[in-house]
């Protein structure tokens, strides 16, 4: 009887039956999200967008690529002048990894504004802080690539840091190195793994949004979904709004690509790496800015490296040090000065991280590293114990009846 009905369903649901691809598209068609959410929820969806652009982009400059340290400039090179848009391809990657982490920045900036991290999402917070950890790794290899004067000494100080470790640190680096300098095995070994860790983004991506399906998505009001009034499904409602931001991002990512693909870039990568010449002013590309900043505030070495790194990692803390039952910074007066103070003080340490360790931008750094800290362990604390909050809506759908409407006329 099984076979018949089977049969009689046709080819669709025979596969339907055996893999229930369609039953899961269902699903996202048919899911549930609060009716009130922003452009400021796009960004999830414009991060999955970025990815396969640098996953397609990057498959097609490995088949040209030689990672071979006489051989890699050249590689590069021959890829811009001689490959069949060539040019094209590698200002695509080079572009979209720089937008990749600019729509990463945003979207980490939306969940610390309106709590993504509270109860009960904290599962996908940590899932994202690890997305963001693993891109970190993926770019600095990719940016080793070029063998260019800034991917050789930037390869060579980065590196280096992890010999502050104490008994091990040496040994650590030459593991790193392959050898006892930066050079072929170490090439080797990062476009192995550059190559590799996107497709291990998209795995743990796809973790993220299915511990995100879990409870579904948080709102700007903070206020869970309590009857059916508050949601609506998320096509067509919000697809179209997701297909909306991604025309802006693409018109965005075109503009950089074909109009200014390498100012945010560094002309110093434009000449061949050179283990001879140390270029007078050593910095890693911009979206590592803020934590080279960090880094460079502290003058032990040891020290400075343990609050670069614990710098990303405070992040798994906030579920604790925010123990604010608002979660959204609509309804927290104080919190919100203090976010964008925070957001300031990021912005400062990514400038100061791209001028020389010198006064008065190593004074500066200092100071934004301490307000940073600051921010987390005493600040976001504090506020959660002593902060008068706004009363919160009874529901979205109240919310939203509340917002004074714009009277038409004509």
């Amino acid at each position: 009887m099984t076979k018949k009905v089977q049969a009689s369903g046709g080819f669709w649901n025979w596969i339907e039956y055996r893999l229930p691809i369609f039953a899961f598209l269902k699903h996202f068609a048919d899911y549930k999200v609060p009716k009130n959410l922003s452009y400021a929820w796009t960004f999830g969806s414009l991060a999955g967008l970025a990815l396969m652009l640098q996953i397609l982009t990057g498959l097609f400059l490995a088949m040209q690529y030689t990672p071979q340290v006489d051989m890699a400039f050249n590689s590069v090179e021959n890829i811009m002048r001689n490959v069949n848009y060539g040019w094209l391809l590698r200002y695509l990657h080079a572009v979209g990894a720089s937008l990749f982490f600019m729509v990463i920045y945003i979207h980490m900036a939306r969940g610390l504004y309106y709590g993504s991290y509270k109860s009960p999402r904290e599962l996908v917070w940590f899932v994202g802080i690890i997305i963001f950890l693993t891109m970190m790794a993926t770019a600095f290899m990719g940016y080793v690539l070029p063998w260019g004067q800034m991917s050789f000494w930037g390869a060579k100080v980065i590196t280096n840091l992890f010999s502050a470790l104490p008994i091990i640190g040496e040994d650590v680096v030459v593991w790193l190195w392959g050898g006892y300098s930066v050079g072929n095995p170490t090439l080797n070994r990062f476009f192995a793994l550059h190559f590799l860790l996107p497709f291990v983004i998209l795995g743990i991506a796809i973790l993220h949004v299915v511990a995100l399906h879990i409870h579904g998505s948080g709102n700007p009001t903070g206020v869970e979904i309590k009857s059916k009034k508050d949601s609506i499904p998320f096509h067509p409602y919000y697809t179209v709004k997701d297909f909306v931001g991604m025309g802006i991002f693409m018109v965005v990512f075109f503009y950089f690509v074909f109009f200014n693909p390498n100012i945010l870039g560094h002309p110093d990568n434009y000449i061949e790496a050179n283990p001879l010449v140390t270029p007078a002013h050593i910095v890693p590309e911009w979206y590592f800015l803020p934590f080279y900043a960090i880094l460079r505030s502290i003058p032990d070495k040891l020290g400075g490296v343990v609050m670069m790194f614990s710098s990303i990692m405070v992040m798994f803390l906030l579920p604790w040090l925010d123990r604010s039952p608002v979660k959204s910074g609509t309804y927290r007066p104080l919190f919100r000065l203090f976010f964008w103070i925070f957001i300031a003080v990021f912005c400062i340490l990514g400038y100061v991280g791209g001028n020389p360790a010198e006064a008065p931008y190593v004074q500066i750094g200092q100071a934004c590293t301490f307000w940073y800290f600051l921010h987390f362990f005493a600040i976001l604390p504090l506020l959660s114990k002593f902060e008068k909050t706004k009363p919160l809506p009874n529901s979205i759908s109240e919310s939203i009846a509340a917002k004074p409407r714009k009277i038409q006329h004509g």
